[in-house]
C-alpha cells in the first residue's frame, strides 16, 4: 500500500477526519482516519502523487454505515429512520471515506433528501482536496451556504465598495455568510429578520459580523425605508430566501436595472413581481440553486477550486466564519431535525458521527 496524501476532501458539505489516501494492492483507494484531525467532503480528488511516499499493508475495516434514511415524504421527524447500510466493494476509482459531521440544511428538511451517514464509498472523481487548517464547523457548512452566498454576490452584478445589497433571512446560514462575505468586499448590507423577542440580541450579533443596518420585515414594509437609504444608496442587489410578501417588499427598494436572485422559499409562497418594477424600474428576477452551478461546472475543476480557495482564505483570516451551530449525535436525530424546523432560530444543526 502506498500513501499518496494527507488531505481535506469535500463532497457537498460533510465532514470527515484528516485522512490518509491510500492505493491498496488491488488498485482500490481507500481513506484511514487520522483521530483528532478535521477534514470536510463536495465536488473531484486530486492526488498528489509529489507528496513524498512510504509503504503501508492494510485492508478496509469498515464495512457498513450508519444512516438517517427516508423511504416515503411526510414529517421528517416521523418519516427518518436510523439504520445500518452495508457498503458497496471498493472498486479501482472509490474511496471509502468516513464522515465526522453534516449539517442540516433547510432544503434538506424540505426535500428529506441529505445523506446523513457515518461512511460512505465514493468516486474519486466527486471529491477535491481542500486545505487541512479549516475549522471542522467551517467545513461541514462550507458546501453549500458560503458557495451560495459568494455565487449570488459574484455571479449576477457587479458589486463595488460602497455597493448595497438588500436581503431577507438574514440571520440564516446564507445570510450571515452573505453579512461577511460582503463586508470583506465592502459592500453593505441591508438585512431583513423577523421581529421576535431578541431582536437586539440577534441584531447585535449581525452587526457584530459585519452587517450594516438590520430592521425587521414590518420596517421593511414602511416609509421610513427612505430615510434609510438617505444614508446608503438603493440596493443593486436582492437577496430573497424568503418568498411571498418579503420578496415584494424587497423588489420595492431596488435600484432601476437591479437584480433580485431568488434562492429559498422559507414562506412557501409565490413570489409577485409588480409590473410597474418591470416596466419602470426594468428589474431582473433571477434564481440561484448551488446544486445547479456544480453541475454546470462540473467540468471547470478552476472554478470550483477559486471560489472554495476564495472561502477558505476569509476563513483562516477571520473574516468568514461558520454559523452558530448545536451539534447532535446521530442517535439524538429526531431532536436536530426538531430544532430545525422552530422558527425564529439561528442556530445550525450539525450532525457529530
Amino acid at each position: 500500500m502506498e500513501i499518496l496524501r494527507f488531505a481535506h476532501i469535500i463532497l457537498r458539505d460533510f465532514v470527515v477526519h484528516k485522512v490518509v489516501v491510500r492505493k491498496i494492492a488491488t488498485g482500490a483507494w481507500t481513506l484511514s482516519v487520522n483521530p483528532g484531525r478535521s477534514a470536510c467532503l463536495n465536488g473531484s480528488l486530486q492526488l498528489d502523487r509529489n507528496i513524498s511516499r512510504s509503504t503501508f499493508s492494510v485492508e478496509p475495516s469498515v464495512k457498513e454505515s450508519t444512516a438517517l434514511i427516508y423511504r416515503c415524504h411526510g414529517e421528517p421527524s416521523q418519516v427518518v429512520t436510523l439504520e445500518t447500510l452495508k457498503l458497496p466493494p471498493l472498486r479501482s476509482t472509490s474511496v471509502l471515506v468516513k464522515m465526522l459531521a453534516a449539517p442540516i440544511n433547510p432544503s434538506d428538511i424540505n426535500m428529506i433528501q441529505g445523506m446523513w451517514q457515518t461512511a460512505v464509498v465514493l468516486s474519486a472523481d466527486d471529491l477535491v482536496t481542500v486545505p487541512s487548517d479549516i475549522p471542522v464547523l467551517s467545513a461541514a457548512t462550507l458546501g453549500v451556504n458560503p458557495c451560495t452566498a459568494l455565487r449570488m454576490l459574484s455571479d449576477f452584478e457587479d458589486l463595488k465598495p460602497g455597493d448595497t445589497v438588500i436581503q431577507n433571512a438574514a440571520n440564516s446560514a446564507v445570510g450571515q455568510a452573505v453579512i461577511q462575505i460582503a463586508a470583506a468586499k465592502g459592500v453593505q448590507t441591508v438585512n431583513v429578520v423577523r421581529d421576535r423577542p431578541n431582536l437586539q440580541k440577534l441584531t447585535d450579533g449581525l452587526k457584530a459580523m459585519g452587517a450594516t443596518c438590520v430592521i425587521t420585515e414590518e420596517t421593511l414594509r414602511r416609509p421610513e425605508m427612505k430615510e434609510i437609504f438617505k444614508s446608503y444608496p438603493r440596493p443593486k442587489l436582492a437577496l430573497n430566501g424568503v418568498g411571498g410578501k418579503s420578496a415584494t417588499e424587497l423588489l420595492r427598494h431596488l435600484q432601476s436595472g437591479g437584480t433580485m436572485v431568488t434562492y429559498g422559499g422559507m414562506a412557501k409562497q409565490p413570489v409577485t413581481v409588480p409590473v410597474s418594477a418591470l416596466i419602470f424600474k426594468n428589474v431582473k428576477i433571477r434564481g440561484f440553486w448551488v446544486t445547479q452551478w456544480k453541475r454546470d461546472h462540473k467540468h471547470d475543476d478552476e472554478a470550483l477550486h477559486s471560489m472554495l480557495e476564495e472561502l477558505c482564505t476569509l476563513i483562516r483570516t477571520g473574516k468568514l466564519s461558520s454559523p452558530a451551530c448545536t451539534q447532535v449525535g446521530m442517535l439524538d436525530f429526531h431532536k436536530a431535525l426538531h430544532s430545525a424546523m422552530k422558527p425564529y432560530t439561528s442556530m445550525k444543526q450539525v450532525l457529530v458521527m
